[in-house]
C-alpha cells in the first residue's frame, strides 16, 4: 500500500481542463508519450497521422490561444499543400509536360459548352453562319476559317434610334460589374452601331418597334450585319468584306425583227375579224403599248440564251398571249381593305387511295397530270371528252383518261410544256409534250399526241423530285436527292449545266420569265439564283426557318416568292437581293404551289391545310390589321384578311383546330372539306386553277 501511495504522489493523476481534456498546465487535444512529451516519434509511431492533420490541430490550437495572424498565415500556406506536404500545382504552367494536354482538352471542352448554351440565341437569324462556326474548337481554326476572319476583321452593323442608344449605354454603365463593362468592351471592338432620328425613318418609329414586337418571329433587319457578309441577301461572294453584287438582266426577251412583224400581221387580221369595241385599245395598239420593246441593256440577248429559230407555234402563241391580256380580268390590287374578287376553279380527285403524289394544268387548260406512287402518270382533260387516240389507231372505247406507264419508281413532279389556249379548230398552240420526275432517277419526256416515252433523261444519282419546262419550252431544269440541280435541252439526252451548292436535297426548282435565270430551294432552308449562260451563282437567300417546298417569280421579273413547310412565304426583291415581307397564314405542313397573277400585284398559293390563299403582293405586311384564321381543312368559308374568325366545324363539342397567326397583306383564303391542295395556277386571263385529292 505504502508503495503504491508513493507511486501515485511522485506521478499526480491529471486534472480536467476547462475544455473538458485531462492535461498539466497546458493544455493539449493530443495524446502524450510515455515520456510525458508530444514529438516527431509520436506521429512516425501513428501512422494515421498525416501532414494535413497536423496542420489541422496547429491551427485549432492557434485559433483558441487568440493568435489570429499567424492562424491566417498557416492556413495560407497549407491550402496548397497535399495530404502528403507536398505543394498543389495551382497553375497549368507548373504542371510540366502535362500542360499541354490539358490546355487541349480545355480548349476543346470550353469552345464546345460555349457553342451548345449560346447557339439557341442566334439559331433562327444566322443558321447558316452558325454551321461554319460549329467546326471551331482551337485558336488555329479561328485564323484557318473564312467566316471567322470576316467576323474578327469586319464591324457587325446594326441600326438603333437615338434614344434606344442612349438608353442601352446608361443601362449597360449602371451595371458595369454584373458584366456591362464586358459588353461595352465588345461593341466598341466589334459593333458598328449607327443611331438614327425616329423622325427621319418611319422604320424605328414607336409604333413600328411595337408591332414587331408581337410577332412570333424576330429577324434582323436587312441593313442589319457585316458589310458584305449577308448571308440571308444576295451576297454570294466568298471574300471577305465583298459588297459588290452581280448585275442582273431581268428584262423581257426582244422578240427578233421578224417574229415582231409576223406578230403585227396576225394581231391586225385579228382585228379585222373582230373589231374591238368602244373604248377598247385594238390588238395592235395594245401589243405595241404594252408587249413591244426596244433593244435594252436589261433583257438578254440571243447569244446569252441560245434558243432555236422561232417558229410558226411560237409567233401564234406570241398573239394569243396579247389578246388574252388584253381582255383578261384586272387585278389592280386591293384598295380600302378589299381585296379583288378572284374566281377560283377547284378540281378534287376521289378515290385516290392517297397514291396521288403531284399535279399540274396544261397552259391551254385542256388537261391536268397527276404522278402517283404507283410508278404511272395519269392525264385527264378538264372538260370530260375522250382524249384523241395515237395516230393510226382507233379506240373502240374512247376514255378521257390515259396511263402513261414507264418509270420503275414514285413519280414527284410533272410538268406540261408552255402552251396557250386557242378558238382556232386546228390549233398550233395546245399542249404536246409533259415531262415527269421519278425515284428511279430518271426524267421521262411523253408525247401527248402518241402517248409514248420519247426520251428518258438520266443523269441525277438519286430520286429526283422536281421537273419544270422553262418559258419558251426548250430547256427544263430537275432537283434531286443528290443536292444538285440540272439544266436540260429537249435536243440532248446529257445535261448542260449543273448546279451545286445547296447543303441538303434539291426540293423545288423554277424559271425566272426571260429564261436566263433558274432557281433553287431546298432542305437546307436557303433559295439560290443561278445564270444559265455560265451557271454561276448570282443571289443566295436565307430566312426560311422550314424547308423550302415552292418557288415561283413574278411575270415582271423583279420579284421573287419562296414558301416552306411550316407555312411562311417570302418576297424577295432580285435586283438588289432585299427581302421585302413575309406573309403568313398557311398551317403547317408545307406549302406546295405559288403562282402569281399577270399583273405581278397578287399571289396565290396552296398547301396541305386544304386552302387556297390570295395575298396582296404589293401591301406592306406590318399594316394595322391582324386577326387569327383556322389553318386547317374542313371549313367552307370564304375568310378575308384582317378577320377574327372561328372554326365553325368545331360547334357542337368537337375539338377546336388549332389557329395561326395570319399577316394584314392576306386578300381570302378559301378551304376545302378535306382536300390537300397540291397545285394552283393563275391563267392568262388572272382566273384561277387550284387541284388536290380528297383524304377521307
Amino acid at each position: 500500500m505504502a508503495s503504491q501511495s508513493s507511486a501515485n504522489s511522485a506521478n499526480p493523476a491529471p486534472r480536467p481542463t476547462a475544455n473538458g481534456n485531462s492535461g498539466g498546465n497546458m493544455a493539449m487535444p493530443q495524446q502524450r508519450n510515455n515520456d510525458g512529451q508530444m514529438g516527431a516519434s509520436s506521429i512516425a509511431q501513428n501512422p494515421s497521422m498525416s501532414q494535413q492533420n497536423l496542420n489541422g490541430i496547429v491551427i485549432e490550437y492557434l485559433s483558441k490561444k487568440g493568435y489570429n495572424r499567424t492562424e491566417a498565415m498557416l492556413r495560407v500556406e497549407s491550402a496548397n499543400q497535399d495530404v502528403d506536404g507536398r505543394p498543389i500545382q495551382t497553375r497549368l504552367e507548373d504542371s510540366g509536360g502535362l500542360k499541354y494536354g490539358k490546355a487541349f482538352e480545355f480548349y476543346q471542352r470550353e469552345a464546345q459548352l460555349f457553342y451548345i448554351n449560346s447557339k439557341d440565341h442566334f439559331e433562327a437569324e444566322h443558321e447558316h453562319d452558325l454551321r461554319r462556326l460549329q467546326a471551331i474548337q482551337l485558336p488555329e481554326h479561328v485564323r484557318d476559317n473564312e467566316l471567322a476572319k470576316i467576323y474578327r476583321s469586319q464591324r457587325y452593323r446594326v441600326t438603333l434610334s437615338q434614344i434606344a442608344f442612349y438608353n442601352l449605354m446608361q443601362f449597360l454603365e449602371s451595371k458595369e460589374k454584373e458584366g456591362g463593362a464586358v459588353i461595352l468592351n465588345i461593341i466598341q471592338t466589334h459593333v458598328n452601331v449607327v443611331t438614327v432620328e425616329r423622325s427621319v425613318d418611319d422604320q424605328y418609329s414607336l409604333a413600328k418597334l411595337l408591332a414587331r414586337s408581337k410577332r412570333v418571329e424576330d429577324f434582323p433587319a436587312e441593313d442589319e450585319g457585316i458589310p458584305g457578309h449577308n448571308p440571308g441577301s444576295a451576297n454570294v461572294d466568298r471574300n471577305a468584306g465583298s459588297t459588290v453584287l452581280t448585275r442582273l438582266k431581268l428584262g423581257r426577251n426582244i422578240l427578233d425583227h421578224e417574229s415582231k412583224q409576223d406578230v403585227l400581221a396576225e394581231l391586225e387580221a385579228e382585228d379585222i375579224r373582230s373589231p374591238p369595241t368602244d373604248g377598247q385599245s385594238s390588238r395592235v395598239e395594245y401589243f405595241e403599248q404594252k408587249i413591244k420593246q426596244e433593244e435594252s441593256e436589261d433583257a438578254p440577248t440571243r447569244t446569252e440564251l441560245p434558243l432555236p429559230p422561232p417558229l410558226a407555234r411560237d409567233v401564234a402563241m406570241e398573239v394569243q398571249r396579247v389578246k388574252e391580256n388584253r381582255d383578261r380580268f384586272k387585278i389592280e390590287g386591293r384598295t380600302g381593305g378589299v381585296g379583288p374578287g378572284l374566281s377560283i376553279v377547284m378540281h378534287t380527285f376521289h378515290n385516290t387511295n392517297e397514291s396521288l403524289t403531284c399535279l399540274d394544268f396544261s397552259g391551254d387548260y385542256l388537261l391536268v397530270a397527276a404522278g402517283t406512287n404507283q410508278h404511272y402518270v395519269r392525264v385527264w382533260t378538264l372538260d370530260g371528252k375522250a382524249l384523241p387516240a395515237a395516230p393510226g389507231f382507233q379506240e373502240a372505247h374512247p376514255s378521257g383518261s390515259r396511263r402513261l406507264i414507264g418509270h420503275s419508281g414514285p413519280v414527284y413532279a410533272v410538268s406540261f410544256a408552255p402552251s396557250s389556249d386557242s378558238s382556232d379548230p386546228a390549233p398550233l398552240t395546245h399542249c404536246k409534250y409533259l415531262l415527269s420526275a421519278s425515284a428511279d432517277k430518271t426524267v421521262c419526256l411523253w408525247s401527248l399526241e402518241s402517248w409514248n416515252a420519247l426520251v428518258v433523261y438520266k443523269g441525277h444519282d438519286h430520286p429526283v423530285w422536281d421537273v419544270c419546262w422553262g418559258p419558251f419550252g426548250h430547256y427544263f431544269l430537275t432537283g434531286s436527292y443528290d443536292r444538285t440541280a440540272r439544266l436540260w435541252s429537249t435536243d440532248r439526252s446529257d445535261f448542260l449545266r449543273m448546279f451545286v451548292g445547296h447543303e441538303r436535297d434539291v426540293d423545288t426548282v423554277c424559271f425566272h420569265p426571260n429564261s436566263a435565270y433558274v432557281f433553287t430551294g431546298g432542305s437546307d432552308k436557303m433559295v439560290r439564283m443561278w445564270a444559265v449562260s455560265n451557271g454561276y451563282p448570282v443571289r443566295m437567300f436565307t430566312g426560311h426557318t422550314g424547308n423550302v417546298t415552292s418557288l415561283s417569280c413574278s411575270p415582271s421579273g423583279k420579284i421573287l416568292a419562296s414558301a416552306d413547310d411550316v407555312g411562311t412565304i417570302i418576297l424577295w426583291d432580285l435586283a438588289p437581293g432585299k427581302l421585302l415581307k413575309r406573309m403568313r397564314g398557311h398551317g403547317k405542313g408545307g406549302i406546295w404551289s405559288l403562282s402569281w397573277s399577270v399583273e405581278s400585284t397578287t399571289l396565290v398559293s396552296g398547301g396541305a391545310d386544304g386552302t387556297v390563299r390570295a395575298w396582296d403582293a404589293q401591301l406592306p405586311n406590318d399594316a394595322d390589321g391582324q386577326g387569327k384564321v383556322v389553318g386547317e381543312g374542313g371549313v367552307t368559308q370564304k375568310i378575308d384578311g384582317g378577320a377574327q374568325v372561328t372554326n365553325a366545324a368545331g360547334a357542337g363539342g368537337k375539338k377546336k383546330a388549332k389557329e395561326v397567326m395570319v399577316t394584314s397583306d392576306q386578300i381570302s383564303a378559301f378551304a376545302t372539306k378535306k382536300s390537300p391542295v397540291y397545285k394552283v395556277m393563275f391563267t392568262q386571263r388572272n382566273l384561277v386553277l387550284a387541284g388536290g385529292a380528297h383524304l377521307p
